[in-house]
């Protein structure tokens, strides 16, 4: 397990299952997540994810859970890794009941200082839709800053918005 100042990343556990299936297939949520429809995921479609966890090799997902009392509050991971180019992309999701409350910022900084530390990475980055500020805000706590924008890239709620890219240095981590 790998611990923060609030949170623990650890293994996904079979019971953790129903919880993740309700987290991302609220809307609040899914609009956030996927840039294609944000269309509800069935309970089966979440069973095989969890039963294909660590069969791919390039993806390391953790679950994100209170240090305080154990609870499962989301998930963050590891989405591909370039190892020639020494870059990972990274993304996150905490429920609805736990935003805001700065336990995404305390789960991605200590996956960020597990990529940098355990894996030998040079730099990580992650895509975020232009809408979801909150985010944004996050992640530059954690040290991302924006890189490139692409331009009207997601289609959502009858407008559309851009998709920003953010990244981290390894030597900008160690300086923060």
């Amino acid at each position: 397990m790998l611990e923060g100042e609030m949170v623990r990343l650890r293994e996904y556990h079979k019971e953790d299952i129903q919880t993740v299936w309700k987290y991302v297939n609220d809307p609040e949520i899914k609009r956030t997540l996927v840039p294609g429809i944000p269309f509800p995921w069935k309970l089966e479609e979440e069973e095989k994810w969890y039963e294909e966890q660590n069969a791919k090799g390039d993806t390391y997902n953790f679950a994100i859970e209170k240090k305080v009392d154990g609870t499962y509050i989301g998930g963050c991971g590891i989405n591909n890794v370039d190892w020639k180019n020494s870059v990972v992309t990274v993304g996150i999701f905490v429920g609805k009941d736990f935003l805001s409350q700065g336990y995404g910022t305390d789960a991605m900084k200590v996956l960020v200082k597990f990529i940098f530390d355990q894996m030998n990475i040079h730099k990580v980055i992650l895509h975020v839709f232009s809408f979801n500020k909150r985010a944004i805000r996050s992640y530059e706590k954690v040290g991302f800053r924006i890189e490139g924008t692409l331009r009207e890239q997601i289609y959502r709620d009858g407008k559309y918005y851009d998709e920003v890219i953010m990244g981290i240095l390894k030597e900008d981590w160690a300086l923060s």
